[in-house]
């Protein structure tokens, strides 16, 4: 399946390079990262990486509705990228189709709690509970071990960070916001993800945005003629020997 003809798609990618307008960055799913840099929290999930290989990783949160993940796969598949896939314990239980599609086809699969709610208001037993419970029903279809976690909302606080990483799940959020799930216009879509993105950062989309497999193929050609490479999640980050910022951004620790 096409989503832009290669003449539609020669001319935005074109724009975009450019340099096109942006839109507004808007506020309701945390949209950019740094509206959640102003938590309070003192343990932070990363929310990008330094580094100097122009590695990118970009995600998709799936927690409600399948309709457009067809297309969204097919894209990843036709450009060669491998993405990282954060899913809802419900939406993995009533999807394992999907789940086991998106898994077998390469990409990396997180977890994105078990019932999407707002993990700062739980105790240390709810949030076990729920990301336990969560790793396990991705773990049963995948057959894999999950070892990432996006907090719902982009909300959290120490406890939900420090219990995470205990958990052997490490915490990531994301540096660039494609707002998909407002329905922006591809182009839209594609301008912001595009003019946003620096070597270590992390893209957040939507399983089910309903323009977001048209802007797919714009925003691969554009970054890769940027010079940018993408990997999952898990191959941007460091696992071990590094610190982290302020602002969330990862940096690795020289050894001594």
């Amino acid at each position: 399946m096409r989503f832009v003809t290669v003449r539609l798609r020669s001319v935005l990618t074109a724009l975009l390079l450019g340099g096109a307008l942006l839109l507004g960055s808007g506020l309701a799913y945390a949209t950019d990262a740094a509206q959640v840099w102003n938590s309070g929290a003192r343990s932070l999930p990363v929310y990008s990486v330094e580094r100097e290989d122009n590695k990118i990783a970009i995600s998709f949160d799936c927690a409600w509705g399948t309709e457009h993940t067809d297309a969204i796969l097919s894209a990843l598949a036709s450009a060669g990228v491998r993405a990282t896939f954060f899913t809802v314990q419900f939406w993995a239980e009533e999807h394992p189709d999907y789940l086991k599609k998106v898994s077998d086809a390469g990409h990396e699969v997180g977890t994105h709690s078990a019932t999407h709610s707002y993990m700062s208001r739980l105790s240390e037993a709810e949030i076990r509970a729920e990301l336990t419970s969560s790793s396990q029903a991705i773990a049963s279809v995948t057959g894999k071990n999950v070892a990432l976690f996006r907090p719902p909302y982009g909300d959290y606080d120490d406890l939900l960070i420090d219990t995470s990483r205990d958990m052997g799940l490490m915490p990531v959020q994301w540096d660039v916001d494609s707002l998909d799930w407002k329905d922006l216009s591809a182009a839209d879509i594609a301008s912001r993800v595009i003019s946003r993105v620096q070597a270590g950062s992390i893209i957040l989309c939507h399983n089910n945005g309903l323009h977001t497999a048209e802007a797919l193929p714009v925003i691969f050609d554009a970054l890769r003629a940027k010079g940018f490479e993408f990997v999952p999640i898990g191959e941007l980050i460091y696992y071990e020997n590094y610190t982290i910022d302020v602002a969330g951004r990862q940096h690795p620790q020289a050894d001594k």
